[in-house]
């Protein structure tokens, strides 16, 4: 039996974390942040639940475009999650796993392996990529696959990283600078334009293109709908803003329901959405939708498929995966099959996956890795940075 180790999935927006027995992680905001109706505290993490008044929130995160620049944020973000208010644990009995960026600065890799060794005494530790972790957690469930392609679209951008047994093809992994961050600062602007000025509710509307957007996938259907006029319009929905004394959420309302009286409180602000709720994720698939001059995310997993050899393409097409809070659009599946199919070559099939839940996806490939008989030889020990310091950790794949 394996000892018991801990995971943490260190994104730039959400952390998750928890140790091999939990089935599922904690999802523990990774920064800080002020209140306009409390100054004087910063919450860190979860802490934001006892916030009475979120509007206005104030963000200060440890990660500025994908890679961690503010180390004073981040450590006392990991101060929390490694406390005993997050997560009771003795970490001098056990392993860490890791998550880092992609081509990570060897700066950063050697203040985050001082950190955990020397402030948080972990006993062993692996710094691995979260698509390490979502190629092993597929390869799990589909032992028979010898290639993957995950597709890793979170906060700050959207990675396509081919996989050939189980390790990273390095020349054909790809960068889209479009993340959930851009998404949400969009439907602030396009908001802020038409009806009302939430450009200091990033918290707000972030909630607001979770709950309501989705990926169409029939976009000029969708398009011809939005333009009639309700009831014909089945896509315009009403957003009533939380109060945060009745409402600590937003609610989703039909047209219907936000003219009856007695459903909506009339002190309550309300925002309409139409055409917004599709083309808001639709910058993944065009980001030069609002200038960004990128591929798609169709058209780089084709081009980055082209770049693998030739024996390993048909396999990755039949094998992709999509990981990520943007995966958690309705309708990604559909839309992300259709449109790979449409560019591959004919002979080939296409199959995408996108997981019951995206987020944590590669957080329980690390559970899972934890748990296999090879673990102990992936990682670095205590002892060994003590003997050989950061020089001891050079052998991790990143």
């Amino acid at each position: 039996m394996a000892a018991k180790s801990y995971i943490l999935d260190n994104g730039a927006y959400t952390a998750k974390v928890g140790h091999t027995d939990d089935e599922t992680p904690k999802i523990i905001p990774n920064y800080i942040m002020k209140a306009k109706s409390e100054r004087r505290r910063t919450f860190i993490g979860d802490q934001l639940s006892e916030c009475r008044d979120k509007s206005g929130l104030y963000f200060m995160l440890g990660y500025q475009k994908g890679y961690l620049l503010n180390w004073d944020i981040q450590k006392t973000v990991w101060d929390y999650i490694f406390s005993k208010d997050c997560c009771k644990a003795n970490f001098s009995e056990m392993p860490l796993i890791v998550t880092e960026p992609y081509f990570n600065f060897s700066t950063i890799q050697e203040g985050m392996t001082e950190i955990f060794f020397e402030e948080y005494e972990f006993q062993a530790l692996l710094r691995t990529n979260a698509g390490n972790l979502s190629c092993y957690h597929y390869h799990h469930n589909n032992p028979s696959t010898k290639c993957c392609l995950v597709v890793e679209s979170g906060y700050s951008f959207t990675h396509i990283v081919p996989y050939i047994l189980q390790k990273k093809y390095k020349p054909g992994m790809l960068r889209i600078n479009i993340g959930g961050k851009i998404l949400t600062n969009h439907l602030k602007e396009v908001i802020s334009y038409r009806q009302l000025h939430v450009m200091e509710e990033t918290y707000v509307m972030n909630q607001c293109k979770e709950d309501l957007c989705f990926v169409s996938t029939d976009f000029d259907q969708d398009h011809k709908i939005a333009k009639m006029k309700w009831p014909k319009n089945t896509i315009v929905k009403d957003y009533i803003l939380p109060d945060y004394t009745t409402v600590n959420r937003g609610l989703i309302r039909t047209l219907d329901e936000t003219s009856n009286s007695r459903t909506v409180d009339k002190d309550q602000q309300v925002l309409r959405l139409n055409n917004e709720r599709f083309m808001i994720p639709e910058i993944l698939f065009h980001p030069s939708d609002i200038g960004i001059q990128q591929m798609g995310i169709p058209e780089a997993i084709v081009f980055s498929i082209n770049l693998c050899p030739k024996e390993t393409r048909p396999h990755l097409f039949n094998n992709i995966i999509v990981t990520g809070g943007n995966g958690c659009f309705p309708g990604m599946q559909e839309r992300l099959t259709k449109e790979v199919r449409a560019l591959a070559p004919d002979e080939f099939d296409v199959s995408v996956t996108v997981p019951k839940n995206p987020v944590t996806y590669a957080w329980s490939g690390g559970n899972l890795l934890s748990k296999d008989q090879e673990f102990n030889s992936l990682v670095v020990t205590k002892e060994e940075y003590d003997e050989e310091g950061f020089s001891a950790c050079h052998r991790f794949d990143i």
